[in-house]
């Protein structure tokens, strides 16, 4: 008789595939069937309304929104590339409260909460997409396409994206991830990310199915092959490309130096980009990656490394260019303000696991066979100045993307037959 761990194991494999085959079929179904539905939040703005024809050029590296005079008006055409495991639910949920204060216009993914990943972004997955269609924000997952992306928004659009250290982000993902990643399954021991680690091309097959969530992930969500030989030329050119490209590189490790510096070049309000950390991880039982596995994490992942040495030293130039001692003030400002609004919003004042969590509202997408992912509990007694800020706040991704009017059909069938089998 097999041993519970392998039944276990096949139990999920079969119901994977069911799911998938059952899932495609509905997609097959849905596309004869049913007519494009429309986006809940597209009201024209005159930003909205503007001339979305790309640039001749790539655009100027910009250090604030514009103005001669010293003054600047809040940027509004925002493209964010959404990288995993990068703290990027936190500012996507930044983009959807700013965008839907001001009434702006999303480019959505149609069924999903992502446009179609692993594949490369096309304008046909946008909801309620028309040639010639403009918009104010996009910010879902994607397999970044820099030419797809350029041709929804107005040549003004600020680009944007985040980093993290490629040998954390490894691991988070490889936590994350690993169930949907058949190549770990055959890991026997407790520890499977030391195991990986210990001779990952063993394991590791680059057609194997999600194989992309365990290797140079960063790369591979900016549309790069993250298979690339590192010393080849290609990776430079490819680092230099996303300089030339975004205005902006945020990083996750500093993350609160990160929102100052896009607070200033996007001019916007402090109350703009306060912020509760969500999606986070409940803690492993596992040690953190140390020493000599976080050497090998990092080798394993020497593209997104490269990639990360970059931008960091660019981002602390735009730090010494900010000035340090006005960063300290805007940090400690964005800090007591978080912490205001934790006192205000937070049940308890922390995150909690997912069986604490009373408002199913409230409760975040789990990795599929564990509930490892916090949530938050809304105080019952909110002043009115501040329970809609509150509650945008601390409202998970597909909720939220529910509640600005997104077609999640695939997500919520997803959801059902994952909640069905018990996964």
């Amino acid at each position: 008789m097999p041993p519970p761990q392998k039944k276990h194991w096949e139990s999920m494999a079969k119901g994977l595939v069911l799911g998938a085959l059952f899932t495609s079929f509905l997609l097959l179904l849905y596309s004869y069937v049913v007519p494009p539905l429309h986006a809940g939040l597209a009201s024209t703005t005159p930003e909205a309304a503007a001339s979305c024809s790309p640039p001749l050029v790539e655009p100027e590296a910009v250090t604030r929104a514009n103005s001669s005079a010293g003054e600047c008006q809040p940027r509004r055409n925002i493209v964010f590339l959404k990288t995993h495991k990068t703290a990027s639910s936190t500012l996507l949920n930044i983009l959807f409260r700013f965008g839907q204060k001001h009434r702006l216009k999303f480019a959505f993914p149609n069924g999903r909460n992502d446009f179609d990943y692993p594949t490369f972004f096309a304008r046909s997955l946008v909801q309620d997409y028309r040639p010639g269609a403009c918009f104010n924000i996009i910010c879902n997952h994607m397999r970044f396409h820099y030419d797809e992306v350029r041709g929804l928004v107005p040549p003004n659009a600020t680009f944007i994206t985040v980093l993290r250290d490629p040998a954390r982000l490894f691991e988070s993902s490889f936590h994350y991830f690993g169930p949907v990643v058949p190549l770990t399954w055959k890991l026997s021991g407790t520890d499977k990310l030391a195991e990986f680690l210990q001779d990952p091309d063993r394991y590791y097959d680059p057609n194997g199915f999600n194989a992309h969530y365990l290797r140079n992930l960063l790369f591979f969500d900016l549309g790069y092959d993250s298979g690339l030989d590192p010393g080849s030329p290609q990776v430079q050119e490819h680092i230099l490309e996303v300089e030339r490209r975004f205005h902006l590189v945020l990083l996750q490790e500093y993350f609160d130096e990160s929102l100052v510096l896009l607070k200033d070049l996007l001019c916007w309000e402090l109350e703009d980009v306060l912020y509760f950390k969500l999606n986070a991880r409940r803690d492993s039982p596992v040690p953190r990656l140390s020493g000599e596995l976080y050497g090998r994490a990092t080798a394993w992942n020497m593209l997104d490394a490269h990639l990360y040495r970059h931008f960091n030293a660019s981002f602390w130039r735009k730090v010494e260019a900010f000035g340090r001692e006005r960063m300290a003030r805007e940090v400690a400002a964005l800090r007591h303000a978080n912490e205001l609004m934790r006192t205000i919003c937070i049940d308890g004042g922390h995150a909690v696991d997912a069986a604490a969590i009373q408002d199913d509202a409230m409760q975040p997408w789990q990795p599929l066979g564990t509930k490892s992912i916090l949530g938050y509990n809304l105080k019952k007694r909110i002043g009115q100045r501040h329970a809609e800020l509150c509650r945008r706040m601390l409202t998970p991704e597909i909720q939220y993307l529910m509640d600005l009017g997104v077609n999640l059909w695939v997500t919520k069938l997803w959801k059902f037959i994952r909640d069905f089998l018990r996964w």
